[in-house]
């Protein structure tokens, strides 16, 4: 005989209402704070949680061009989508790190997730660093897309080479039109 079950109502609730009050500027364009220098936060494990990180890369690209808040949203979402694919951020209370940096001529990210379940010794002088897949960009290719785009737009990217805490990061001038997004909106 199995235990009679409650027949609850579904409840919706908004994205933002999750995350604290002290935090909640981090995603909100156009707020009147000053800008910042460094920003971090936080995400749980899932695709869920993603039009909420995609909310705090926009917020902080938030001054910058459409095109710009474009392509800072972009590349920092291959990222966190990377850490909930492959690492054990993705697994069940797993959580992974975004942090912006404001510098002078543009906007770095950095994501931090929880590594991979590799058993392997792992030797400190040896870092063993990620790898854009060549063949990434090619139209009929069925994965390695993300890091082959963030190789491909941003002005520099690159991991601490430390797979049980893998942290990538990636530079974006706020000048665009050094960059290979500038030749592929012209097309």
């Amino acid at each position: 005989m199995s235990a009679p079950t409650l027949d609850l109502p579904e409840v919706t609730l908004p994205l933002l209402a999750t995350v604290q009050s002290k935090y909640r500027h981090y995603f909100e364009p156009n707020s009147d704070r000053a800008p910042f220098r460094n920003r971090r936060y936080e995400f749980g494990a899932g695709p869920l949680q993603m039009p909420l990180v995609r909310a705090f890369l926009h917020t902080c690209a938030d001054r910058q061009s459409p095109d710009y808040r474009y392509l800072f949203t972009l590349l920092g979402s291959e990222l966190a989508s990377n850490a909930i694919r492959h690492t054990r951020s993705g697994e069940r209370f797993g959580y992974y790190t975004l942090t912006c940096q404001r510098l002078r001529n543009g906007l770095r990210l950095t994501c931090q997730d929880q590594g991979v379940n590799n058993h392997e010794p792992f030797d400190l002088d040896r870092p063993q660093h990620l790898a854009a897949d060549p063949r990434g960009l090619d139209p009929d290719a069925t994965a390695g897309r993300g890091l082959a785009m963030v190789n491909a737009l941003a002005s520099d990217w690159g991991d601490n080479g430390i797979p049980f805490n893998r942290k990538v990061w990636f530079s974006l001038p706020y000048d665009l039109t050094e960059t290979s997004w500038s030749g592929a909106v012209r097309r």
